[in-house]
């Protein structure tokens, strides 16, 4: 399991729990739980609630519920011919690979980032590590979640405004305005990276070019990462133009003229569109809704 698909964390009690999307599901992380109990040996620590009769009743009745490719035949001979017993052992893999399961998700690999659980199998493994464990785990997972459809809110509107600036785009009557002016060398000259003909195009400077004349802000960022909202807007408009140039074997040469004048008409289009200025009011939610989730982890 690639440390790649852990989506976020929370905060539980000064324990850092691992969130990982799988689906349209949050799943959290029991070996993170675990270690509220034991950082030594989480593993040991699922496997004992695992193991516990009342729990295996709980997680088998959860997956007979929500998931019917489940091995409910076996899950049956297991409870009757093991599970009354001190010997009844359960693993996150066995449980996984033997009955099908797809509320508990094993750690697998060399760079696995431990065991995941639907949230439902989750807080009940937290309560049995501790019933005030489970009620903080609850409200930084009920926070967590509340914040993620604010910011999935405020992307919708963003994407519906965008929308109505890009109709403007295409509707609109057009002049010359802000972008620079192709030189007649910038116009010969053959770029190595497609990146910076949409650079030249709109900026009137490479990448490299850019770096050289502010060394000090390319130590954090590139040129598009320094740029207001409007160019950014041209410049995704500009990247599906060049595709579609791209596709009609059109010569980088006269790409470059063709997206430089585009550049141009957008730009004078949209220089005073309220909509930019809510695509604006909207980013800045955006950023102190991330900020606000970074300074309470």
């Amino acid at each position: 399991m690639s440390k790649k698909l852990v989506k976020t964390e929370i905060n539980v009690i000064d324990n850092k729990i691992g969130i990982m999307k799988i689906g349209d599901v949050d799943y959290i992380s029991l070996t993170d739980l675990a270690k509220y109990q034991n950082q030594e040996d989480p593993s040991g620590v699922i496997r004992n609630w695992m193991s516990n009769r009342n729990s295996f009743d709980y997680y088998g009745l959860w997956e007979q519920i929500n998931n019917e490719n489940f091995n409910s035949v076996e899950f049956h001979v297991i409870k009757t011919e093991e599970a009354p017993y001190n010997r009844f052992t359960m693993t996150p893999k066995r449980w996984k690979d033997k009955f099908n399961a797809i509320g508990i998700v094993p750690s697998a690999g060399k760079y696995s980032v431990g065991t995941f659980a639907h949230p439902d199998i989750a807080f009940e493994f937290a309560s049995w590590l501790s019933p005030e464990f489970k009620l903080y785990l609850i409200k930084e997972f009920e926070r967590l979640k509340k914040n993620e459809a604010y910011k999935q809110k405020l992307e919708w509107r963003a994407n519906r405004i965008l929308s109505k600036v890009n109709y403007v785009v295409h509707t609109d009557a057009v002049k010359n305005y802000i972008v620079p002016t192709l030189t007649e060398e910038q116009k010969r000259f053959v770029y190595a990276e497609e990146a910076d003909v949409l650079n030249v195009a709109l900026f009137g400077m490479t990448a490299k070019e850019w770096r050289e004349k502010n060394l000090e802000l390319a130590k954090k960022g590139n040129i598009r990462d320094y740029t207001d909202l409007l160019h950014l807007i041209i410049l995704n408009n500009l990247e599906n133009t060049n595709a579609e140039l791209i596709k009609m074997n059109i010569q980088q040469s006269d790409r470059l003229v063709q997206l430089n004048e585009s550049a141009k008409n957008q730009m004078e289009v949209l220089k005073n569109n309220k909509s930019i200025k809510e695509l604006e009011v909207l980013q800045e939610k955006i950023n102190e809704n991330n900020k606000d989730l970074i300074e309470n982890k």
